[in-house]
């Protein structure tokens, strides 16, 4: 298995705990509790933010003194270490969901559950070459052009209702589905067919482009004489009312389906494993519709980090001259047209072992498919659950080139109040900051956040038999 370029939508440590969210991984795995009821926002917030490229301590390095830190646009920054890090398709994958509501119940070896999320994901992927290219300047592409087609990004802003069951087929093999109906409220979408640079030996960039910017928003372009964009705002007048902020934000124009499945399969009275396909999906984007086509050449002035590295602009001057100089070149043509995302498919294959009726251990591998990329890792994980007072598992991760990827959870159960807390790819080697006469402890290698936490109204605690099988020991 070749390990890449994770980016996990829903935490690896959740996946053998004895929670009513592990169904978000595995629409078959099934807690103990009898009911369960997950209240606006408490039940559940996840935060996730991957990349590939480079850790914490690639962007804030160690200075002089060698206790103190700096960030990559100080001069004395080390620009040829950190670009060793940079790969041909750098990725960013901000993902971000609140549970509304949640609702699981058993009826006999069935168990049913409906939930509403409301989530934000994207995922940015940048050409190695266009880093290469802002931090070291032309020099080095002279007489050449540089092949940007892997630039692409898109994020959306949606909601989800679930509603799910799963069931035991036989003694050995459980079930389990998932329907999901998708109101889209916002998103935005590169489609880029085609996208290079030429370097000129004025040291002048020469843009061709066949790329188009999908936007569901409420947003207005505006156009100079020369037919390129002027300017992009926010068109603030669409919320006079509350209604109109209502009917924004129900997305009931934008509708998406998703399904997942997933199943369990004893091989004995140990060793379980288990297979699961998420986010099977789409939306389809019909709404407040903006499409930026560009298919034209262009020169511009091009892009020189350098200069803020050195100290002659700043990088918001930087950044306002880029803007002008593609603003005034691009030659766009504006529509409204409708156009489709996909959801980031996921597919899980998993296999626990009890050494004991409450102790066991277990190996996960997760995939995703964004695009035509995909992300892999591979959990090793030790658990303990306790009937319904008290699960914990400590993980340990290889995925996103790096292999001190360390996870742990908590969940117990006081009364019918059930607390819990995740986190991967917790930080193990940290630096030191001081900042006058205090000290700052900053994370080193990391690139990943993944953080869950929650409390569930949890009732009852079914008792674990051979014809009722769980992904998780319980009494």
């Amino acid at each position: 298995m070749i390990l890449a370029d994770v980016s996990a939508q829903n935490s690896q440590v959740l996946y053998y705990m004895n929670l009513p969210q592990n169904h978000l991984l595995n629409p078959a795995l099934r807690p103990s509790n009898s009911l369960y009821i997950g209240l606006p926002v408490l039940s559940g917030i996840n935060v996730n933010i991957n990349n590939n490229f480079v850790n914490f301590s690639d962007v804030f390095m160690k200075g002089q003194p060698s206790d103190s830190i700096i960030s990559f646009l100080h001069p004395d920054y080390n620009i040829d270490k950190f670009l060793t890090k940079i790969k041909d398709k750098n990725s960013l994958e901000p993902d971000v969901s609140v549970q509304l509501f949640g609702l699981g119940f058993s009826v006999g070896n069935s168990y049913v559950f409906f939930d509403i999320n409301e989530r934000v994901d994207g995922n940015i992927v940048i050409p190695g070459d266009l880093f290469k290219l802002a931090f070291k300047g032309n020099e080095g592409f002279v007489g050449s052009k540089i092949d940007l087609s892997s630039l692409r990004g898109d994020i959306k802003y949606y909601r989800e209702f679930g509603l799910g069951f799963s069931k035991d087929f036989t003694n050995k093999l459980r079930l389990g589905v998932k329907g999901k109906l998708l109101f889209g409220i916002t998103a935005a979408s590169i489609d880029n067919k085609s996208l290079g640079i030429t370097v000129n030996d004025d040291y002048s960039h020469v843009f061709n482009a066949d790329v188009t910017a999908n936007f569901s928003a409420p947003l207005k372009v505006y156009m100079n004489a020369d037919q390129n964009v002027d300017r992009i705002v926010f068109d603030d007048t669409r919320f006079n009312t509350g209604s109109e902020i209502v009917s924004f934000l129900s997305g009931k124009k934008n509708i998406g389906m998703g399904f997942d499945m997933g199943a369990t399969y004893d091989i004995s009275e140990k060793l379980i494993v288990s297979a699961s396909i998420t986010d099977l999906g789409f939306i389809k984007w019909k709404k407040d519709l903006t499409n930026l086509h560009a298919k034209s050449q262009f020169a511009f002035s091009g892009l020189n980090m350098l200069d803020v590295v050195n100290g002659t602009k700043t990088i918001n001057e930087l950044g306002q001259e880029m803007l002008d100089s593609l603003k005034n070149s691009f030659k766009v043509s504006v529509s409204n047209v409708a156009f489709t995302t996909f959801l980031p498919l996921g597919v899980s294959l998993g296999g626990s072992y009890s050494l004991t009726k409450s102790f066991s251990l277990g190996l996960l591998s997760c995939s995703r498919f964004i695009g035509k990329q995909v992300r892999e890792s591979l959990t090793l994980s030790a658990n303990v659950n306790l009937g319904n007072a008290f699960s914990t598992s400590l993980t340990y991760t290889a995925a996103n080139h790096r292999f001190d990827n360390f996870g742990a959870g908590l969940a117990f159960r006081p009364g019918i109040f059930q607390f819990y807390i995740l986190a991967d790819r917790i930080p193990v080697m940290w630096n030191k900051l001081k900042s006058d006469n205090s000290a700052i402890m900053l994370p080193a290698n990391w690139n990943t956040i993944n953080l869950r936490l929650g409390m569930n109204l949890s009732f009852g605690n079914r008792i674990k038999k051979r014809n009722d099988k769980t992904m998780v020991a319980v009494e």
